[in-house]
């Protein structure tokens, strides 16, 4: 370009490079992806329980609890508060849903009383962070011991009175039928026990997914997409979400920021004391002290692993639940197959990061660690059963870990907000 007899060059911007945006047919192909990688290992390790009916029916009842903590944990970070106490809520959930189901006699007595619970946890969250202006984290770990005692000093009171109750436990809560989709049960079982590659396997898949799942199941996965519709496609959802990205603005807006952080938070305390009634009626069919197990703070894990978005959360939560599902049947014998198929994936991750990021340090690093597996799962034959238990912990460690790169959460969250004053 010339002007005035002076040439001036204008460099070139290279464009950024464009995200792959994950949408539902990415999805179904990342799954079936996974499947014909399950099915080469299982057929490579003999460890048959890989993709068995058991072991995909286990993964979503697993995978349950923690999806409902995770969606509790969006909710309340969408609208910008940290929800650290979802165990606490969870815990709720639990001891209420056990009594109301024995009370009343109605299993979804208890999960309606379970919700009720956590919502009550999740009202004295919003009461602390959000009208007094208590630091979010010293206000959820408040309700995680409270919540503990409460439900401690109640089963005292409460179920040792009750026949085949007592100070930790409840008596047996009526059960939720579970149902089965018809006529597909037979062929699909013919299928799987044929063991052949890749067929039996996504046989057996589906056979999980569709025979003998709890209402309470189909429920909390129709919370996924509904979760979704509110927060991304209604007006009431986009307030909500401008809560947790910019309050300023949206107050000047015209949007009650307090009101709508309180909704958010009492409907993430009832979505953690769903997943803790889930655990009591469905999972056990009793409730028992320290019954979540630390699912309220894998739930979050989840949430951060899903990228504060519900497809991702979901993706998570069925990766922990699996995992967690794995070691309670086999234990070693399975927990060893998936070190292949761990030094796998991470191979594939590396040539990633390599290919279409161009991150060499990263790879590298990354095809070590696969390489480390590996040497791992070639030296042994099983592991021990303390590493077992360990599994669904260790797995969320390496998640995050990876997943970190790509992050975003909402701008706002954690920060304190007080009516009427500019950040």
């Amino acid at each position: 370009m010339s002007v005035t007899g002076v040439t001036a060059s204008v460099p070139l911007q290279t464009p950024p490079a464009r995200r792959t945006r994950l949408t539902w047919p990415w999805i179904l192909i990342g799954l079936a992806g996974l499947i014909v990688l399950l099915a080469v290992v299982r057929v490579a390790t003999g460890a048959d329980d890989l993709t068995s009916e058991g072991a995909v029916n286990a993964a979503v009842r697993a995978a349950v609890p923690i999806g409902l903590a995770g969606l509790g944990g969006l909710w309340a970070e969408r609208a910008g508060i940290v929800n650290i106490g979802l165990e606490g809520m969870m815990i709720l959930g639990t001891w209420f849903g056990a009594w109301a189901g024995v009370a009343f006699g109605n299993p979804w007595a208890g999960v309606v009383a379970g919700a009720l619970g956590g919502a009550i946890g999740g009202l004295l969250h919003a009461l602390a962070t959000v009208t007094f202006g208590v630091d979010h984290i010293i206000s959820g770990v408040a309700i995680n011991i409270v919540a503990f005692g409460v439900v401690k000093y109640l089963s005292r009171v409460i179920f040792t009175e009750m026949q085949g109750g007592g100070e930790t436990q409840s008596p047996q809560i009526p059960q939720i039928d579970p149902v089965s989709l018809p006529w597909i049960g037979t062929p699909l079982r013919a299928l799987g026990e044929k063991e052949w590659f890749l067929i039996s396997d996504f046989a057996n898949v589906l056979l999980g997914l569709t025979q003998n799942v709890s209402p309470f199941t189909l429920l909390a996965i129709l919370l996924v997409p509904l979760t979704f519709w509110i927060l991304w496609r209604t007006a009431f959802g986009l307030r909500l979400r401008s809560c947790g990205e910019r309050p300023v603005a949206a107050e000047s807006l015209g949007v009650n920021v307090y009101s709508y952080k309180y909704i958010a938070v009492v409907v993430s305390g009832a979505f953690a004391g769903l997943g803790g009634a889930f655990l009591a009626i469905v999972a056990a069919g009793i409730y028992r002290e320290d019954q979540t197990g630390g699912r309220g703070y894998i739930g979050l894990a989840a949430m951060i692993f899903g990228n504060w978005r519900p497809g991702g959360l979901a993706a998570g939560s069925t990766l922990f639940g699996y995992t967690d599902a794995l070691q309670l049947r086999q234990g070693g014998t399975s927990v060893h197959a998936l070190l292949l198929l761990v030094s796998i994936l991470l191979v594939g991750i590396a040539i990633y990061q390599l290919v279409r990021q161009s991150r060499i340090r990263a790879a590298v690093v990354t095809a070590v660690g696969a390489a480390l597996v590996f040497v791992v799962y070639a030296v042994t034959d099983t592991v021990p059963e303390q590493f077992t238990q360990f599994t669904p912990h260790l797995v969320t460690l390496l998640v995050l870990a990876f997943a970190s790169q790509r992050l975003r959460m909402p701008a706002s969250v954690g920060l304190p907000y007080r009516r009427g004053e500019s950040t």
